[in-house]
């Protein structure tokens, strides 16, 4: 039984972001990381469901292999590589592009800028790893004309400060919705960078493709727009590194022009897409923040009574915000 009727619970979910937004950029960097740390624990005692499917996903990034002590750490460490997530994304509003760039390095821009020298945009397609956010706003600093699309989250008010954050930070944020279409064959169309999380099909409708040795769905929207625009598809991600440092990487783009029908060719380049984004994630499957089902079987995993499993406000889910 729920403890607050719906819209309470909405509401003390959005003070709690916005709060935890204040906290993290009034606290100094040397005490807020280790603190983010010990939340990051705390969660991964406290939230029985995620820290299930978290298990069942990273044995099957690291090939079924991970069991034990090792699982256990694993776990551990992908707890606090989402608590590190939040933290950077709530003080993102308090860093300059020098600061950003300091902090930031890169593996493939030259492949980003080859694509988009083609003058028909060029996709990002990227799972949910590490800080995407962080290289997003870095992606902003530097000059490029980054769209990314958001799904619609409840409460109203915490979605809209949630736009509101990444459009401070320098994005074109596009809801998910009816006029998504246009919007984002228009930023392709005048040559912009389009940012497309894409390793969960959260409706259930997306295209059948074997991943991580199961199969599932994966969203077909990355390879519909590049076979209709044109527009290079870049398998992409952003990851934690040591001491506050992030790391982008950008893989060459995959083939995307037309063979046979549009069903037969999106299939085909959403199973490349699939294989690209388990090459990205393998490289460090413990900062994958993928706390969901997101495979027919993970759906007759037992559930925990308590419900001491949600993460509260954004999604039933339990992800973050796309």
């Amino acid at each position: 039984m729920a403890l607050l009727p719906a819209w309470a619970s909405a509401r003390v979910s959005y003070l709690g972001y916005r709060f935890g937004a204040v906290a993290a950029q009034r606290t100094p960097r040397a005490l807020a990381e280790p603190a983010s740390r010990g939340i990051g624990h705390l969660f991964s005692l406290l939230m029985a469901d995620r820290r299930t499917m978290i298990e069942r996903h990273l044995r099957r990034a690291h090939g079924g292999d991970l069991e034990g002590p090792d699982l256990s750490r694993a776990v551990q460490a992908a707890f606090e590589s989402y608590s590190r997530y939040w933290l950077e994304s709530f003080t993102l509003p308090r860093e300059t592009p020098a600061s950003l760039a300091a902090r930031f390095s890169h593996e493939g821009r030259e492949l980003l800028d080859e694509a988009l020298a083609l003058g028909r945009g060029a996709i990002l397609a990227i799972p949910h790893l590490g800080g995407w956010d962080y290289a997003g706003a870095w992606l902003a600093t530097q000059g490029y004309p980054l769209t990314v699309v958001v799904e619609r989250i409840e409460p109203p008010d915490l979605f809209e400060w949630f736009v509101a954050h990444r459009r401070a930070l320098g994005m074109k944020v596009v809801p998910l919705g009816d006029g998504v279409a246009p919007a984002t064959a228009a930023t392709l169309r005048t040559g912009g960078l389009l940012a497309l999380l894409c390793d969960r099909d959260i409706p259930g409708t997306g295209i059948e493709v074997a991943f991580f040795g199961e199969r599932t769905t994966l969203p077909g929207g990355p390879a519909t727009l590049a076979l209709r625009t044109g527009a290079p598809l870049l398998p992409t991600a952003s990851y934690f590194q040591p001491d506050g440092r992030h790391l982008g990487v950008v893989r060459p783009a995959l083939s995307v022009e037309r063979r046979g029908s549009l069903r037969d060719d999106v299939s085909r380049i959403t199973q490349d897409l699939a294989y690209a984004l388990e090459a990205l994630i393998r490289r460090a499957p413990e900062q994958w923040h993928l706390m969901q089902p997101n495979w027919p079987s993970d759906f007759d995993v037992p559930r925990a009574s308590s419900g001491a499993g949600r993460v509260p406000g954004v999604r039933g889910d339990g992800g973050a915000p796309s």
